[in-house]
This record gives structure tokens, sequence and C-alpha cells, in this order.
């Protein structure tokens, strides 16, 4: 995944905030007091009448039509609801007074996308590394950010396993992630990819005028490195919880873009879902926290689910620039996920924690020259990102909450104990190394 503001640097989901300002639906996200207290709102009052529940759909899986149509859909699960509001009624929402205050924020809704061209493969990005090595040799200008050979590769992709299900231990574990639901929300999932024939996979599409097929490709690699199979038709082995049942909620369409709205709506699927692992490749470069993911982080936890999120690629460690954790990740309630190199350092483009609260990188992964799936016909692809180190840890948890029972906040607290402590400082790698149990 390449990041257009800095060639060859691997970028993650984001949305707009790139340019002057975020892109915005024109619609808000109002976050309740408690997951009850949307019953305390008199939508009438607001002006709103066509209200939608995420209680009257099974599983809580509100179509995309449902958000489409209704002034406000009401995601019970999390507490949250997505409104179509004029200022007028956003101010009355705001001061709900007569209802006990039941509305703790009201945020804009914002529109999320996929920067740069995430189909670039392994070879590309090493044939441009190479050019750029090279140049800057002949020219005798020093490499920023050149590793000493000391640094050398550690691991790297064999016939067996791939470097990065090496590196968490994955491949020795004799846990599977049997019994354990892994939601991956993203850009949906190659229903036909012979690796997954037979296994339980349970897709929705959160996208308006698109089903759950992954048109894009994002997606698909991501669930293939948390929950794709022991033994892959061919080719080495690169899934981390080869059993687990999989739930692809396509949040981001083919074109790569999408809105809170989807991303929140999956999250509710998920945890209504019984969902113990939601994993999200995605994220924005903000530097403070956006409350709906906190909320949902929060809710999502005293329901059992933990939420996993990409912490970001607005890093180039080459040239002094560390970055810093982007929403969702850096919601105090949200895990965040930093990537490593097959040498155990920090992938050059992770970011590094920010100084708030919440804003910290909480443990790394594999997330440099990651192979996994891809949709047919191409069947795999190797990309960077943190985007790919996220799907390792959410694989890890499953394999985790097999071991334990372990769920929610129990389960989070696991996964950073018995990670592998690094050289790295905790900025950059947080815990360490997720490690599968052994």
């Amino acid at each position: 995944m390449i990041d257009p503001r800095r060639p060859g640097i691997p970028g993650d989901i984001t949305h707009g905030a790139v340019g002057p300002l975020p892109r915005t639906t024109g619609r808000q996200i109002v976050v309740f007091a408690g997951t009850d207290d949307d019953a305390r709102v008199d939508w009438g009052r607001v002006g709103l009448h066509r209200v939608a529940d995420s209680r009257d759909f099974a599983e809580g899986d509100v179509s995309p039509e449902a958000l489409q149509d209704a002034e406000a859909t009401v995601f019970s699960a999390l507490g949250i609801a997505v409104v179509t509001a004029d200022p007028g009624q956003v101010s009355r929402l705001q001061t709900a007074e007569a209802a006990g205050r039941p509305v703790l924020s009201v945020s804009p809704e914002l529109v999320h996308h996929v920067l740069g061209d995430e189909t670039r493969s392994y070879t590309a990005g090493y044939r441009d590394g190479v050019a750029d090595l090279s140049g800057r040799l002949l020219a005798g200008e020093p490499v920023p950010g050149a590793a000493p050979p000391a640094a050398a590769a550690r691991f790297e992709d064999t016939a067996q396993a791939t470097w990065g299900v090496q590196a968490v231990r994955a491949d020795a574990s004799a846990r599977t992630g049997r019994g354990i639901r892994v939601a991956v929300l993203d850009t949906g999932f190659d229903a036909a990819h012979p690796d997954f024939a037979g296994r339980a996979v349970t897709a929705r599409s959160f996208v308006p005028g698109e089903d759950a097929q992954d048109g894009h490709g994002h997606g698909t690699h991501c669930i293939g490195t948390a929950c794709g199979p022991r033994t892959p038709s061919t080719g080495p082995r690169y899934g981390v919880a080869p059993e687990s049942e999989i739930f692809a909620g396509k949040v981001l369409g083919t074109d790569g873009s999408g809105t809170d709205a989807g991303i929140l709506a999956g999250i509710n699927w998920a945890v209504t879902s019984q969902c113990p692992v939601i994993s999200m490749s995605l994220g924005a470069d903000v530097m403070t926290a956006h409350p709906p993911y906190s909320a949902a982080g929060r809710r999502a936890l005293q329901r059992g689910s933990l939420i996993i999120a990409a912490a970001g690629n607005n890093a180039d460690r080459r040239s002094g620039d560390v970055g810093f954790v982007g929403a969702p990740a850096n919601s105090v309630e949200i895990m965040a996920v930093g990537a490593l190199d097959q040498a155990l350092e920090m992938a050059y483009f992770s970011a590094r924690s920010l100084p708030a609260r919440g804003g910290q990188v909480d443990v790394a992964a594999p997330g440099y020259q990651v192979y996994s799936s891809w949709p047919m016909p191409t069947r795999y692809n190797t990309i960077s990102g943190t985007s790919m180190a996220t799907p390792h840890v959410a694989g890890l948890a499953a394999l985790w909450a097999e071991a334990t029972g372990r769920r929610g906040l129990e389960l989070w607290a696991t996964l950073l104990q018995e990670s592998e402590r690094l050289l790295q400082p905790s900025l950059d790698a947080g815990s360490g190394l997720a490690i599968a149990p052994q």
C-alpha cells in the first residue's frame, strides 16, 4: 500500500485528513451516555422521524440501504447513532437536557479512503527501492536509516510458512483458533478463493450498492493473514488462526472508500454476533481520538469483543520522521499495532506513540513484505503496512482466546503480558512482539 505523499511508503486506509480538512458527509455521529440512552431521546422533538434500530435487524446487521434511508440509525450494542440533521437539530441533540443529558458527544461523520495503489507488488517495491539505493550510493550520498550489518533479517519466507507466521510462533502452536469468531472489517472477502473452500465464513456488506465480494484486495489479504489455512492449496502457510470462524464485514467499498457509519455498522454487527476479536486495518492521520470509536471500543470490551487496529503508516524513519498513532487506534479502548520487519526492527513507515493518553502503540507484529491471499485470479500478493501487522495480532488473539477462554480486557492483557520484549523502545513497539501460545 503506497502513500502518495511519500512515494514508496506503504499507506494504511485513511480518511482525507491529509488535505486541508477531513471530508465529511454532512451526517452526525451521536454517542449516548449508555447503550440504552437512545430510548431517552425524543427523536420527534429533534425533528427526526424515520429511525432505524439495529435491534430490529437479525444479529444487528443493519443494511446499507437502511443507513441511507433513515434519518437516524441506532447501533444499540454500541450506544451510537448516525443521524441526518441540520445545525438546529444538532444543537437540540447536544443540549438534550430534558432527557437528563443522554448524549455525550456529537461529531461529524468522516469519509474514509484507501491511499495509493494497494495492488503494488513486492517486486515493484523492491525494484524501486534498489533503484533509489543504487542512485544514492553512486552519488556518494548517505542512505538515511541504513541498517548496520547486525540488523540482517532474522526471518524469511520458507516453503512451509511465511516469515510472519514463524516470527509470531503460530507454526509451533498447538492452538488453531477453533471455535473463535474473528471479524475483519475491511474491503470484503473473495468467497471464491480456493484456500478457503469449506471454511465457516459469514460475510456482510455495509457499503451501499455492493455485496461482500472483495473487489479491492486489502480485505482478502488481511483475512488470509488472520485466518488463512494451515495447508494452503499452494505455497507456504500464511494464516495465524487456521480454524477460526471468519466474519468478513465489508465497510470500505471496491474504490477503497467508506464512512464512519459503515464502519460502526460493522462493529455493531461483529459485537452482536459475539466475535471476541475484531480486526480493523484502517485509520486516519489525525492526532485526536474520534469520540465514536472511543465509545465503540469501550462498549465492545464490555461485551467481550476486543478491537485491534493499525497504528498507522505516517512515519518515514529513514528521514527521522517517526509519525504518530492515528484514529481509531489512538483511542484508549482500542489496541494499536505497530509493524516490524524481518529483523524485528520497526518498519520505517510504522507510527510512533503520541504523548496523549490512548495514543500509544500497544504491541507490534510482522508488517513488512507480508505474503497472503488476494482475490482471484491473482491468488496471492506481498504487501506492507501496519495494516498487515494488525491481522497477525488478530489471529494471535483468537489463539489466546481459545487457549485461555479469556475475552475483552482480560484477552487484551494476556496478549501484552505474553508478548516477547524487543530492543525497540516501547514508544515504537509497545509491549513487544505478539506471540502465540505454545
